[in-house]
């Protein structure tokens, strides 16, 4: 690719500054938040920010002693930070692609490393596998949200939404999946010997079930939850 000049490159690359919503893609990978007032934002993942825009992290007690102990054991400790102020706001997580979701009174189940923003108006509580397969698998951390509003979630690559019909039951890998029905909980299947845990372990020994109506969201990326962040 030849060189281009300074000023070919500012022209290329220049902010948009659409102010089209208070949720903007200003690249597939990058979000700008116009802000006007709170925010809850994905611990890390501010780039960069103009205006009066200040950040407080989620403070141990903030959503009471149960979720604080939710917390603990699943070792994620607090990930989300808020973002309170006017201007814009940037946020990225490792390059991954951001996909805006909006929420008319549903609710989404969300793994943890995979949430990077959304509204004050959403409620949101951290839910937990019950299976120690989960725990193997590093598929711990979920959030439940809620309510009415926008949320951004971040995948590699673009994702894919597989209908859950009762009856006809979808496994994932657990390192692939992105999200789900909030009314929708899923099981844990595993045809493993005990050889296959003194290593790793890999998606195929592990898998999510999902029976009932509604979706999950999986992308085409086994990540390994276990080290990420």
């Amino acid at each position: 690719m030849p060189a281009i000049t300074i000023r070919e490159f500012l022209a290329q690359t220049a902010d948009a500054q659409r102010n089209e919503g208070m949720f903007e893609l200003e690249t597939p990978h990058m979000l700008q938040i116009n802000m006007k007032g709170l925010m809850w934002i994905k611990l890390g993942s501010m780039i960069a920010y103009r205006g009066d825009i200040s950040f407080e992290r989620e403070g141990m007690l903030e959503r009471g002693v149960g979720q604080l102990l939710k917390r603990t054991i699943s070792g994620e400790g607090a990930k989300l930070t808020k973002a309170q102020g006017t201007g814009a706001l940037y946020l990225a997580d490792k390059g991954k692609r951001v996909t805006l979701l909006k929420l008319e009174g549903e609710s989404i189940v969300v793994n943890g490393n995979d949430l990077l923003a959304f509204e004050a108006s959403i409620k949101n509580e951290i839910t937990m596998m019950r299976k120690v397969s989960a725990i193997a698998s590093g598929g711990l951390f979920n959030v439940r949200l809620s309510g009415s509003g926008i949320i951004a979630i971040t995948t590699h690559h673009k994702p894919v939404t597989l209908v859950v019909r009762a009856g006809q039951p979808i496994h994932t890998d657990p390192q692939a999946t992105v999200a789900w029905s909030g009314h929708l909980t899923p099981d844990f299947k595993t045809d493993i010997q005990f050889k296959t845990l003194l290593g790793r372990g890999s998606g195929e020994s592990f898998q999510m079930h999902f029976d009932g109506d509604g979706f999950v969201i999986v992308q085409p990326y086994e990540e390994d939850l276990l080290q990420s962040d």
